[in-house]
């Protein structure tokens, strides 16, 4: 599972106005052309290229925050069956909140919030009661906005988990890191009344 790269707070930066100005234009999920710039700003293009086509066979879900025509975030939904052999054990089918990741100077702005719960309304409509996501063990300000959202520990202990990083030639290479898993519950959440999903889709 990969972990979650950067502490996104999900509080409003006052410096840009307000808080409607903060959020992104629009998430939507990733298409094929969307790879260039994507690796443009957030780098690892052989990442995002592996990504995409585990999206296209319904593996996952790439999710991309836009503003003003730039990509400023995204994140990664695993479907597949977790790497971990004990998330496997204690988290069967349960879908992974991973590579969770803001560029630094749109950080602070809500905006890894709204994608995480862009993920959370997806699953609630397809019917999903679960959601979980592994946070490095030193990435103290993610756990806690992971609280905030509702994600609470396991119960399992901390686990390593693979990270796939970008390697010299920029290709992803696995990388062990210590991590706490954290789950969320969704069954007491309602499906969007605003077809958030058919937002993300468009």
């Amino acid at each position: 599972m990969r972990h979650q790269r950067a502490p996104i707070d999900h509080q409003t930066d006052t410096r840009y106005g307000s808080a409607t100005q903060a959020f992104p234009r629009f998430s939507r999920q990733a298409c094929y052309a969307d790879i260039a710039a994507l690796s443009r700003v957030l780098d690892s293009e052989a990442y995002f290229t592996e990504r995409f086509e585990r999206q296209k066979n319904d593996r996952g879900m790439l999710l991309i925050a836009w503003l003003d025509g730039m990509p400023v975030g995204d994140v990664y939904l695993w479907l597949d069956p977790a790497e971990e052999e004990d998330i496997r054990k204690h988290l069967p089918g349960v879908a992974l909140l991973t590579h969770l990741e803001v560029l630094p100077e749109f950080r602070n702005r809500g905006i890894g919030t709204k994608l995480v719960e862009a993920v959370e309304q997806y699953l609630v409509e397809k019917g999903r009661e679960q959601v979980a996501l592994a946070v490095r063990e030193d990435n103290v300000k993610a756990a806690d906005l992971y609280r905030r959202l509702g994600y609470q520990d396991w119960g399992h202990g901390m686990l390593i988990c693979i990270a796939k990083v970008p390697g010299p030639d920029g290709c992803p290479i696995d990388e062990p890191e210590l991590c706490h898993i954290m789950v969320k519950q969704l069954h007491s959440m309602s499906p969007s009344s605003d077809n958030t999903f058919s937002n993300l889709a468009s």
